[in-house]
């Protein structure tokens, strides 16, 4: 069975992508690898603002502080609190998609090993590139996995919630990163310039992202089979 939501509408009130939360085989053909690919993208940007030591986005800087006190990895730090976001998920009443668990899991498997293979720059015009080029992957990323439709980041659907009781999505979003944030930062998370550009600089980039790189769909309605008359 395949269940659909509408995704963030455009200016024209249509939506960009129709959300498939548990889609068919032919369906999953098409939408899978952009989901993969797009989460892959979001592992290495975020892995490059790691290694380059200038600044994490918010959740990030919870997932570094995480795991400097709990003997973790930065990834399994995602993880684990991406299942308590998504434990929140059921007292608001949000249905995940198989592309919110593919985020959950594949975002922090995927880190850690682009954190094996990647090593720490010395030099600062290394580190401050690969600072910005970890800002635009993350955004593209972002793009890529909404624009996929297989169902929101645990983040996001807590956010969605909220906002459907009547909260600003704004509000919900600035009380959410700055508390994480301020406690990832209390933990030892670094925050830094990149902190400052992920802010500025992801936004943009993954709604030009999202726009572009979104699964078309198909406005045309499912016609039934024709009728034989005897």
């Amino acid at each position: 069975m395949t269940t659909f939501r509408d995704a963030r509408p455009l200016r024209g009130g249509a939506p960009i992508v129709r959300t498939v939360l548990w889609p068919t085989r032919a369906q999953l053909a098409v939408r899978g690898p952009r989901l993969l690919g797009g989460l892959a993208i979001v592992a290495f940007g975020v892995a490059l603002m790691v290694q380059a030591g200038f600044g994490l986005a918010p959740y990030e800087v919870l997932n570094e502080g995480l795991a400097r006190h709990a003997g973790l990895t930065i990834g399994q730090a995602s993880i684990a609190i991406g299942l308590v976001v998504l434990a929140v998920w059921l007292p608001l009443r949000q249905r995940p998609g198989i592309g919110t668990v593919t985020n959950v899991v594949g975002v922090g498997l995927m880190l850690d090993a682009w954190l094996v293979v990647l090593p720490e720059p010395e030099l600062l015009a290394i580190r401050v590139s690969w600072t910005a080029v970890g800002v635009v992957l993350v955004g593209v990323g972002i793009g890529m996995y909404i624009g996929a439709g297989l169902g929101p980041g645990p983040r996001d659907g807590v956010m969605t919630g909220l906002a459907v009781r009547g909260f600003p999505v704004w509000a919900v979003r600035l009380v959410l990163e700055t508390s994480a944030l301020l406690l990832g930062w209390s933990l030892g998370g670094t925050v830094g310039l990149g902190t400052v550009a992920f802010a500025l600089g992801v936004p943009v980039v993954a709604d030009r992202s999202l726009r572009w790189l979104s699964v078309p769909d198909d406005p045309r309605p499912m016609r039934p089979p024709p009728t034989t008359r005897g």
